[in-house]
């Protein structure tokens, strides 16, 4: 179900949360991705409540990551296919398994990532797309970006400060908030 607040807060991470950060909106996706397009098979494949299920898909057709296809007039029967902005998921939702997989599959994988020739098990990693450099803390982190807000500014300022050393400072987003909301803090 959309968390209102979080899809207008400042930060990209609260804001895509809103949106799709309910559980059964991300197996809806990850059946998606595995080839399931019908009401009756994303019912069956995750055994969530009918009237969950078709709130799910209207949110998830109405945010952009599923388009409603129809391929029966009589009667009108529909399929849910992923758009764009929901394929661009897919990294999230391999990040998702390899992580789950590491920390709470003790029996081992339960799905795996695989190149498609070979079937070899492959291990996904976040690079820079410019320099094929993998993402580490040690060499990136995230920064206000050109349309940052206030609050995202101030939590920055913070942080850099506390990391240096100054644990006499306190934490007071609101004074930087204006309109804004940040769930984060």
């Amino acid at each position: 179900m959309k968390n209102e607040p979080l899809c207008t807060a400042p930060c990209p991470i609260a804001r895509s949360l809103g949106r799709i950060g309910d559980s059964w909106s991300i197996i809806i996706l990850r059946d998606a991705f595995s080839g399931f397009t019908r009401f009756d098979e994303f019912q069956k494949s995750t055994n969530v409540a009918p009237n969950i299920l078709s709130r799910r898909l209207k949110e998830l057709v109405e945010d952009g990551l599923l388009e409603k296809v129809c391929y029966s007039n009589t009667p009108p029967r529909y399929e849910y296919h992923l758009t764009e902005r929901g394929r661009d998921f897919r990294p999230v939702l391999l990040a998702l398994a390899q992580w789950g997989n590491r920390y709470f599959s003790p029996e081992g994988p339960q799905i795996q990532l695989v190149e498609n020739a070979t079937q070899r098990p492959v291990e996904a990693i976040m690079v820079d797309k410019t320099t094929g450099d993998p993402i580490t803390p040690e060499k990136y982190t995230l920064v206000p970006g050109p349309a940052a807000s206030p609050v995202i500014h101030y939590r920055h300022g913070y942080l850099q400060r506390k990391r240096a050393g100054d644990t006499g400072q306190k934490f007071l987003p609101q004074q930087h908030m204006g309109d804004h909301h940040d769930p984060e803090k």
